[in-house]
């Protein structure tokens, strides 16, 4: 993964669990993507996407198809793994 995570917000007492992570991107610009662990469907999904302080709304494949070179599950997947591990968050034992 080459964006690096720069400051993280997490909301796990929530129904579902928000992540709010602002990222520094190559070439100095900066991603905030504001996302949430389905319970239900067992996935993560965008919320919120804004690069370099423009609103995407909800996509994110077109950063991490030409930046990434992933899919935005495996990328989504990937961060929350990293920020479930600092909050040692276990999403399968909350699962209420």
């Amino acid at each position: 993964m080459i964006t690096k995570i720069r400051k993280v917000k997490f909301e796990p007492e929530r129904k579902n669990p928000i992540y709010n992570v602002i990222m520094e991107c190559p070439y100095g610009k900066q991603l905030f993507v504001k996302f949430d662990y389905t319970y239900a469907t067992e996935t993560f999904g965008p919320l919120e996407v804004n690069y370099n302080k423009k609103n995407h709304g909800v996509k994110l494949a077109w950063y991490t198809k030409e930046v990434e070179n992933m899919t935005v599950v495996s990328f989504l997947e990937k961060i929350a793994s990293k920020i479930n591990n600092k909050y040692n968050f276990d999403l399968k034992a909350n699962n209420n």
